[in-house]
């Protein structure tokens, strides 16, 4: 990119530590961005770190709260620089039905995915607004294409994906962009049992065989570097998808969850994936 562009100066990823957010890192610092890396696990934060070939600076926060996401921006802001690229990535996931669901389960999924994704909005538009720069908000084609047994990640994602669009308009006279990427399967840990798990087996084996593809977060970070590099309004991952396809997918996905045996269906797996424990977490720090 041209000296100047994004690609020369600051780039701020959340759910940092590993999967996507490492990997969406790795592919700006090697464009030459110095990276700030947001997350809940310090020390695998500072491996990712120690990985970059350009400076990295590594903050235990969670981006739900807003206070600790504040002084990570005034850090970042005062050795780094202002961001001119924000990767809003933090996200979780459960499975199980809705009736059995413990609310504070459902809440905490909503609050890292939506409430998170806005508190990262909030703390780093002024950064965004004095650099011209882009905000990618990662979301799923859960977005708009739900799934049985996953309401609480279907119902964050489509949330974000409506916040982003909202945001777009209201910051697009500050000369900031916003972009929406839609994550299909990736293999992070949020799918890592994805053969054992009855909820996401079913899900996948319905689809298309194109659909069925899992893709490395690599290849996902690549796509989404190109998104960035682009200022791109929607970020497809892989790029062939549309929402046409996965409204489809969603609707056969329903059909076969039907089928499964009463006892599957009322399984509750609660979070899927590594997670780290739950706040209160330690202030920002290098």
């Amino acid at each position: 990119m041209a000296e100047g562009g994004p690609y020369a100066r600051i780039a701020v990823v959340t759910g940092a530590a590993r999967g996507v957010g490492a990997a969406v890192a790795r592919r700006l610092a090697l464009r030459g961005m110095r990276v700030a890396l947001l997350g809940r696990e310090l020390d695998s934060l500072r491996q990712v770190a120690a990985g970059l070939p350009t400076e990295a600076h590594c903050f235990e926060v969670d981006v739900t709260d807003e206070a600790a996401l504040q002084g990570a921006a005034r850090s970042i802001g005062a050795r780094l620089g202002p961001a001119s690229v924000v990767i809003a990535n933090a996200g979780i996931a459960a499975a199980g039905p809705f009736a059995t669901c413990e609310a504070s389960l459902f809440d905490r999924v909503v609050e890292v995915n939506l409430i998170g994704s806005a508190n990262t909005a909030r703390v780093f538009l002024p950064q965004l607004a004095r650099t011209g720069g882009y905000f990618l908000q990662v979301a799923s084609t859960a977005a708009f294409g739900s799934a049985p047994l996953m309401s609480a990640y279907c119902a964050s994602k489509a949330g974000v994906e409506s916040f982003a669009q909202t945001l777009r308009t209201e910051v697009r006279p500050a000369g900031v962009g916003v972009g929406i990427a839609y994550l299909h399967w990736t293999g992070t840990d949020m799918i890592a049992a994805l053969d054992d798990h009855p909820v996401l087996r079913a899900l996948r084996s319905h689809q298309p065989a194109p659909a069925r593809r899992v893709h490395s977060p690599e290849q996902v970070a690549g796509w989404l570097v190109r998104g960035v590099e682009l200022r791109a309004v929607s970020v497809y991952a892989p790029p062939w998808l549309r929402p046409v396809l996965p409204l489809m997918v969603s609707a056969v996905a329903r059909r076969s969850l039907s089928a499964l045996p009463s006892e599957e269906l009322e399984r509750t797996t609660g979070v899927l994936g590594a997670v780290a424990p739950v706040p209160p977490v330690t202030p920002p720090q290098t």
